[in-house]
């Protein structure tokens, strides 16, 4: 008796296995998350201060939450350098390996719609970091989020820095004894909205207190200290003793202010202000040469952005992770910081 050929319904078993399609064959996927997350962040310069003080606090965060939890963080940290066409192209490879997160400290501030267009194509959330996009770009879709500190508040106080120094002690500042304080005013990038903000708002602040002022000069030194260096050694050279302020969008381009004041042999030296509170601002701080900043919170950024990118790669609620405004914005309070006030304002360096 001849048996029945069984072979090609063996096959058929064989091949609905292999491809899934047999009832309660199919293995789950893991879920997102489950073997640890991948996190890309894009930097517009890594080696500008702050930004570099946010990476460090972020990178000792995710090691923080490693061992707290047992959960793998990978962080790959790009740097742009200025450039935004080479910050698309490390977007681009972090979208095309399929990172859980992807943060990015822009370049370009106006190129945020594309980078949200193809993070959507993706699937991948984004979180926008420092250098805010227009509100526009920020809703184009609803996995895309904004961590920062609002500008035109560190301009006000920075501006109230000036004229409590004034009202506490008018002949320190107003060396000419004229009334009016004299001033230079170093700002950074071009359109930048930080740098427009900070410098709108910190005369505003200076001015509502009814203290006069005069500007002297003003120039861009793009976020850097050795281009503040040099716009400051040619007021010095132009103006002399008459710089009563000096006022910086950032604590690099007032440190920048400083080193050309030294190399002039200024005395006694402007009244120097900056904003963000770095490390290195902090030891000027403490020398008393640079008179004030105002503290740009880099380890709670950092943490933010860190708590926010593990929800959304492991699908937890975001809004539980952070506190947000319009469910999109985390913002970070400023804080005023003088010489006599750093220890208290400012944490301890790690």
């Amino acid at each position: 008796m001849n048996r029945p050929n069984r072979t090609p319904r063996r096959l058929c078993l064989l091949l609905a296995l292999l491809l899934g399609i047999l009832p309660g064959c199919r293995s789950a996927a893991p879920s997102r998350g489950a073997d640890g997350i991948r996190v890309g962040v894009a930097l517009y310069q890594q080696n500008d201060t702050f930004i570099a003080t946010i990476v460090s606090s972020l990178e000792a965060a995710a090691r923080e939450r490693e061992a707290d939890e047992g959960l793998k963080i990978t962080l790959n940290i790009t740097d742009g350098r200025g450039s935004q066409a080479t910050q698309n192209e490390q977007i681009d490879r972090f979208l095309s390996t399929g990172y859980d997160v992807i943060c990015v400290n822009l370049v370009d501030r106006t190129a945020a719609a594309v980078i949200v267009d193809k993070a959507k194509s993706a699937g991948i959330p984004l979180i926008f970091f420092n250098r805010e996009p227009v509100r526009e770009d920020i809703m184009r879709w609803d996995k895309v989020y904004y961590v920062g500190a609002e500008a035109g508040k560190s301009g006000v106080m920075q501006g109230e820095l000036v004229a409590e120094a004034y009202r506490a002690d008018p002949e320190a500042l107003d060396r000419s004894g004229d009334g009016v304080l004299q001033y230079v005013m170093l700002e950074g990038e071009p359109g930048h909205q930080d740098s427009l903000l900070r410098t709108e708002y910190s005369i505003k602040a200076v001015t509502s207190a009814n203290v006069t002022t005069e500007k002297l000069a003003n120039d861009t030194a793009n976020w850097n200290r050795g281009q503040a260096a040099s716009r400051m050694s040619q007021w010095i050279d132009q103006f002399g003793g008459r710089i009563e302020v000096v006022f910086a969008n950032n604590d690099d381009m007032a440190l920048g202010a400083l080193d050309a004041c030294r190399a002039a042999g200024v005395e006694p030296l402007p009244f120097v202000v900056g904003i963000d509170a770095t490390p290195p601002a902090c030891e000027s701080l403490r020398a008393g040469e640079l008179r004030g900043s105002v503290y740009n919170d880099s380890p709670g950024q950092a943490k933010a952005i860190l708590d926010l990118s593990v929800a959304l790669a492991t699908g937890r609620s975001p809004s539980e992770a952070v506190s947000f405004r319009e469910e999109k914005y985390v913002w970070l309070p400023y804080h005023k910081v003088t010489p006599e006030t750093l220890d208290e304002v400012v944490p301890p360096a790690e």
